[in-house]
């Protein structure tokens, strides 16, 4: 508010002065000029001529809360962590303000209070230097863990890397160093320049590997495919063959399987071609064979007449004319030919059922007509019919004699021997 002459005239009439207020912090006079009570005495702060004494008072009063409000304010940053350069700025700014502040209230309350901020700022400054010290520790921890897993990805055998995971990995890690660089504290120079050296390092040579890699995958791709290619023209050149080209065809697919790998989507190109190759080969294969089978059918019919013919053998008993009918059989059987591949072991495992038979009666009819044999037999026979008879004499006294266990062992003994008489009769 500008300083004005205390008594104002308007049209050509004199306004008294106004009567004087006093308040415990200030005072306006008669004539509306404020005074603050400030140390020692009290100075003049305004005028404020064209108000009541209450209003002027009330106007400087404001002007004190309003700098009251801003030491508050400062008190509450400071005790919140705000930058203790910030603080000591706002300190030294209202230490200014309040020297010779135009404003009522108790001043000297207000500059004890900034002045003691000065005391908060260098405890500020203090835990700030703590805490960055902490940030930086931090962020240095960060850019060594980050340096680490970079070198661990170089160090590991070229050989049994999967490069799409590491590749990604890295490029992963590279953003965490951009973001550690952005948001996290500054390192010293030189350290930070030996760290970047040491990630860029194990990028690099990551990088080196990789290219080595692809380089020889290429190449040994490369030859895989010409190779291949080899392959599928000549099972081309056989599906396009009249004779049996099965057995070459499945010599190319063991090349194939050795040939190794052309890239994904070479290799399913080149193998669509090759299996088609093989489909044709088999279908041809195929069809001869349908029209082979269809011109033994006939063989088939004759074979299936012949067995139903020689499976009465299977109950035959005499060895002799089973063996000659047989023999008759398996003549028209060799002279009918071949049968479709499809049948040829149900009908050949018939006729072997049946030739076994008559082999089996062959063997039983030499076993009894053999005169070794037959001599050994009888004898055998008399004497396990003499021990026979003397057995059941033995079975008449015990049953005589009413002795149980002489009973039970003749009859044990009995039964035996009929048993074996009965095997070689």
């Amino acid at each position: 508010m500008t300083t004005s002459d205390p008594e104002t005239t308007t049209d050509d009439a004199t306004t008294q002065p106004a009567e004087a207020t006093d308040a415990p912090w200030g005072r306006v006079d008669e004539h509306g000029v404020v005074f603050v009570r400030d140390r020692d005495g009290e100075r003049q702060v305004g005028e404020y001529p064209d108000a009541t004494p209450e209003e002027a008072l009330a106007y400087y009063q404001r002007k004190f809360t309003d700098l009251a409000a801003q030491v508050t304010l400062l008190e509450q940053r400071a005790h919140r962590g705000a930058p203790p350069a910030d603080v000591a700025k706002a300190v030294k700014r209202l230490s200014e303000a309040l020297e010779d502040a135009n404003a009522v209230g108790d001043l000297e309350a207000l500059r004890r209070r900034v002045a003691a901020l000065g005391g908060t700022v260098e405890d500020l400054s203090a835990k700030r230097s703590e805490e960055h010290k902490a940030e930086v520790e931090a962020a240095r921890a960060d850019r060594v863990a980050i340096v680490e897993e970079a070198e661990a990805l170089a160090a590991r055998d070229p050989a049994t890397v999967q490069w799409k995971a590491t590749t990604q990995a890295m490029d992963a890690l590279f953003a965490r160093w951009q973001e550690a660089q952005r948001s996290s504290a500054r390192l010293p120079k030189s350290e930070s320049n030996d760290l970047w050296k040491r990630f860029r390092d194990a990028r690099s040579t990551i990088d080196t590997q990789r290219r080595a890699y692809f380089a020889e995958l290429d190449q040994t791709q490369g030859a895989a495919r010409e190779a291949k290619e080899r392959l599928v023209q000549r099972a081309e050149a056989l599906a396009g063959s009249s004779g049996d080209a099965i057995g070459e065809y499945r010599s190319l697919l063991d090349q194939w399987k050795a040939a190794g790998r052309a890239g994904r989507k070479v290799d399913d190109a080149l193998w669509a071609r090759f299996r088609a190759a093989g489909d044709a080969i088999y279908q041809t294969k195929a069809a001869v064979q349908a029209e082979q089978d269809a011109e033994l059918g006939e063989n088939l019919t004759v074979k299936l007449a012949l067995l139903e013919e020689a499976e009465p053998l299977l109950k035959a008993t005499d060895a002799t004319a089973a063996r000659k009918t047989l023999t008759g059989i398996q003549r028209r059987w060799d002279a009918a030919g071949r049968v479709p591949r499809d049948q040829l072991r149900p009908v050949e495992d018939r006729l072997r059922r049946i030739e076994q038979h008559v082999a089996q009666l062959e063997q039983e009819h030499w076993r009894r007509t053999n005169p070794e044999t037959k001599a050994r037999s009888e004898g055998l026979a008399a004497q396990l019919s003499s021990a026979i008879e003397k057995l059941e004499r033995e079975l008449e006294e015990a049953q005589a004699a009413g002795d149980a266990r002489r009973i039970k062992d003749a009859e044990d003994a009995l039964n035996a021997r009929r048993i074996w008489l009965d095997a070689i009769g």
